[in-house]
């Protein structure tokens, strides 16, 4: 325990653990929900979700890996033997993500190689992206390319690896995003989508709505994954965990927001206002916005620095997914760091290749119409995550109860302004979400019900 690393400072800690947030789901996800979900109406619901719901379980899971200066898979058992099974379910999720999320992020370094070196027109071409996947041995190369960017930072350590390296890449970020949504603006057309995305319309607020702007922040906040709980395990006592959840919401959210305002216009602009040109998943990222620089004045340098963005959000949440194994196995077996992360590497390479095969070799495997990607895509975010947060909201509310928690916030300066409403949604509001995500997401994968 003594030994245990640590951030060397409560701005490495929030930019880390907004590292870990911010990635694939906040620039694509979002603004495909953002779109399909009445616009400035998921962005209100969301931004509310965000400050009571996903301010909430992160208190919740920082609290927990601080108090126990543990992973999750030690975490929970410390404190009750009972649910030592709820740390392991909470530690398969990232070993399940890493693999699949590490193909995608190959495909994004493949896009910014093609980009950076001219290859915008061919980029726009309609059989470009599925020509790639469905290649057996390039997509494999790009794959173990983005898997060595990020082992080699995550076996640097925390402070010397993970927090030196989000301190640089996510400011870079924020103005990367800003400069590309700024740029969208000046396009003809793009104000339309700027007023679809920012104008509330009451008559869009349903249970759909609110399921999917629930389900998004769950999936974007890095929420019962076992991150949060093992960089909260790296947090010093004498950082402030309330003030430090509410930066790291910021920033989530804020780069969400920009990411919505930096596609919707464009896309808009680029389809004379069709919103299905906002297809969802790697579709709009690998095909539709493509076709967009293409069209563009400058949109070889915009879609450069576009998946220049992307790839520093892909690299960000797929260092805390390592990170999150590697703390596992150390704290388990034993192992040290160097030998955890090489291992955690060599398992994540041999359970990524179905993943990476199964749009070309492998594509006669499938369930229920989902290739390999998305089979394990569907179990991680859509059934042990909302099993993972809902547990975790029964263990704090009910068996440690809130107050353990509410312990640890105060342990720095003795105040924890939002407690009453932390104390409602952990034991009651959330738990009840979180059964309606899983049952409409199991749902919806059987054709029972759809989003």
């Amino acid at each position: 325990m003594q030994n245990r690393s640590n951030f060397s400072s409560k701005i490495g800690f929030v930019l880390a653990a907004s590292g870990s947030a911010v990635g694939l789901g906040n620039i694509w996800r979002f603004p495909y929900l953002a779109a399909k979900y009445g616009g400035g109406t998921f962005l209100l619901i969301y931004l509310i979700l965000a400050v009571t719901f996903g301010f909430t379980l992160m208190i919740a899971e920082i609290g927990l890996g601080r108090k126990t200066g543990l992973s999750a898979i030690g975490a929970f058992k410390s404190l009750d033997k009972r649910f030592g099974f709820l740390g392991f379910l909470a530690a398969l999720v990232p070993v399940i993500i890493f693999p699949y999320y590490s193909v995608i992020g190959g495909w994004v370094v493949k896009y910014f190689a093609v980009f950076i070196s001219g290859g915008v027109q061919s980029a726009a071409a309609d059989d470009y992206f599925t020509g790639f996947i469905s290649s057996a041995g390039e997509p494999i190369g790009w794959f173990f390319l983005f898997m060595a960017f990020t082992a080699i930072v995550v076996l640097c350590g925390v402070e010397k690896g993970i927090e030196k390296v989000s301190k640089v890449m996510m400011p870079v970020l924020v103005v990367l995003t800003i400069i590309i949504a700024a740029y969208g603006l000046t396009l003809d057309g793009a104000m339309e989508g700027v007023a679809y995305y920012l104008k509330p319309h009451m008559s869009d607020v349903s249970a759909k709505t609110i399921l999917a702007a629930m389900g998004q922040l769950f999936y974007s906040m890095s929420l019962a994954m076992g991150i949060m709980i093992t960089y909260g395990s790296y947090m010093k006592k004498d950082n402030n965990l309330e003030g430090s959840v509410r930066q790291i919401e910021l920033f989530d959210t804020g780069i969400a927001f920009l990411a919505g305002l930096m596609i919707i216009p464009a896309v808009f602009a680029f389809s004379g206002g069709d919103r299905s040109a906002l297809s969802a998943g790697p579709g709009l990222m690998f095909m539709t916005l493509p076709k967009v620089f293409a069209s563009m004045k400058f949109g070889g340098a915009i879609g450069t620095l576009f998946f220049l963005l992307v790839f520093f959000a892909a690299l960000t949440s797929a260092i805390s997914l390592m990170e999150t194994i590697v703390s596992v196995f150390c704290d388990k077996f034993g192992w040290t760091r160097r030998f955890s992360g090489i291992f955690s590497a060599v398992l994540a390479l041999i359970m990524g290749i179905p993943s990476s095969l199964g749009f070309g070799p492998l594509s006669f495997i499938s369930w229920m119409g989902m290739s390999v990607l998305d089979i394990m895509d569907f179990v991680s975010n859509s059934v042990l995550m909302p099993i993972v947060a809902l547990f975790t909201c029964i263990f704090v509310g009910f068996i440690i109860k809130p107050k353990a928690i509410a312990d640890e916030v105060k342990e720095t300066d003795g105040t924890f302004k939002a407690e009453k409403m932390f104390n409602v949604i952990i034991k009651w509001v959330a738990p009840i979400f979180l059964v309606l995500i899983l049952v409409s997401s199991v749902a919806s994968a059987f054709g029972a019900f759809s989003l």
